[in-house]
């Protein structure tokens, strides 16, 4: 739990000055920073208002309650959209790089309408920090509450412990500075070419894809973790205090010959290999504070968010999918010219390779990029309406501003020898007719095989009758001569 928590002045005050001259009474939305286990301290870059509901409804509002005495002033309370705010710390995490993170909430109401709230807004910063996790353990997350009745700011631990209670919050200190100027920046463009076995035990079904993916993804992210890092040419020491200059570009060496999935499909039969190839860029920032071993952890990090953020990415896009294929009763065809529909795999029998999105960056922040992916199928234009819906920009980015660095996207192709869809989706009616046309293949081998060799047979008689016949003709033209 962090001690003292500092915020980024020019943007905390901006938002004070813009929630003061609205006419709204109540407002929450995400606190964007970094918690700093070596530091025991927290920063903050900005607060993200949550945009309205899929109804149009704000995410909170005050409930006004009947006085309790006579001639005392009423008893107000929040009414707060738990899930709609957690869904928005969901997809605001997979825009954020690495060395920042939605931290928690903040609350823009008066001091009645926060105390009688407390247990809905802990519950509330507690579904926030489900839906965006963080790889190191945090017990808690911020709840900064800026009341405009009196108007101050004040900042809170909440426990994310169990037992969910209004004495999960416990008070730190908050003052506000300069901390986007204290920021180093770490780039990295780390490539890949990692092989997922499709495994299967005896008398058991081969997982889906995106489960095969997704434990590949995790096993991965161990080899990763475990792997030795230059900086700027140099290796890193775990020790070591952070460096002078402000952009750093970053080198992983990944242990040599240590395969992970041959160990742990040792004991399962392997039916196929997924590849997935291409180059992952990557950025994170550090406080000149911390170590250099933290700006280390969260470029790995950032890595393999980022490849689950797009395997996530197609996963939705297959249910939407589906859910229209239900919706059109089950007519929904794919064409052989038809790029592949995210695994959606039902719909699919050829040899293919998918693409994964790519990964482009926009600048945000004092420097801070912030990021988002795009299909092949989108353009630019779904990238300005993420930042202006999830990141409440007041302007669309420049599309010149825009970093596209990953020209190329990620692939992921089948193994050699079946196909793509055959490993997938075991017992298809695809994998039966492959089955039975081997079976034809073999039999038909065998019997050109068989026809074959018995030309050759013939052949090889021939001509040792006709060397034979040479032979004795000679010896009799020999006799007689001599």
């Amino acid at each position: 739990m962090v001690k003292s928590v500092i915020g980024e002045e020019k943007q905390l005050k901006a938002a004070e000055d813009r929630l003061s001259q609205s006419s709204v009474h109540s407002e929450v939305g995400l606190v964007i920073g970094k918690l700093s286990r070596s530091l025991d301290r927290g920063f903050v870059y900005h607060l993200i208002p949550s945009p309205p509901n899929e109804s149009g409804e704000q995410a909170c509002s005050i409930i006004e309650g009947e006085s309790k005495k006579r001639g005392s002033s009423k008893s107000n309370s929040l009414c707060i959209d738990k899930d709609w705010i957690a869904e928005h710390a969901r997809q605001v995490s997979t825009m954020l790089v690495g060395g920042v993170k939605v931290v928690g909430i903040y609350i823009w109401a008066n001091q009645n309408a926060f105390q009688n709230s407390t247990l809905s807004l802990c519950q509330t910063v507690k579904g926030v920090a489900e839906a965006a996790t963080f790889s190191e353990t945090f017990d808690h997350r911020l709840l900064i509450h800026v009341s405009y009745s009196p108007r101050r700011w004040t900042c809170w631990n909440c426990s994310l412990g169990s037992n969910i209670t209004s004495g999960s919050l416990r008070p730190c200190d908050f003052k506000m500075g300069r901390v986007l100027t204290a920021l180093q920046t770490f780039r990295c463009t780390y490539g890949i070419d990692l092989r997922f076995p499709i495994c299967r035990e005896a008398g058991s079904n081969i997982k889906k894809l995106s489960d095969i993916l997704s434990i590949g993804i995790s096993s991965h992210a161990k080899e990763l973790k475990g792997s030795k890092v230059l900086i700027d040419g140099n290796l890193v020491i775990d020790d070591e205090q952070s460096l002078s200059n402000n952009i750093h570009d970053v080198e992983i060496l990944l242990p040599f010959m240590q395969d992970r999935f041959a160990e742990a499909c040792s004991d399962k039969e392997v039916v196929g290999v997924l590849t997935l190839s291409g180059a992952i860029s990557s950025f994170a920032y550090l406080n000149q504070k911390e170590v250099i071993s933290q700006a280390v952890a969260d470029i790995k990090d950032d890595i393999i968010r980022s490849l689950q953020s797009r395997l996530d990415i197609l996963s939705d896009e297959a249910e939407r999918e589906a859910d229209i294929g239900t919706e059109d009763g089950g007519d929904h065809q794919t064409t052989n010219e038809k790029p592949v529909p995210q695994l959606l795999l039902q719909l699919e029998r050829k040899n293919c390779s998918l693409l994964f999105p790519r990964r482009v960056f926009v600048p945000w922040l004092g420097g801070i990029n912030i990021c988002d992916y795009i299909q092949p199928s989108e353009t630019i234009e779904v990238i300005k309406y993420h930042c202006i819906e999830l990141m409440s920009m007041q302007t669309p980015p420049d599309s010149s501003t825009i970093s596209e660095p990953e020209i190329e996207a990620l692939t992921l192709r089948s193994s050699n020898g079946s196909t793509f869809w055959d490993i997938a989706i075991p017992g298809s009616s695809a994998s039966i007719n492959m089955k039975s046309d081997s079976r034809n293949n073999k039999s038909a081998g065998n019997t050109a095989a068989n026809k074959k060799a018995t030309k050759s047979l013939d052949i090889s008689m021939i001509i040792a009758a006709l060397v034979l016949f040479i032979s004795i003709l000679l010896g009799l033209f020999l006799f007689v001569f001599q």
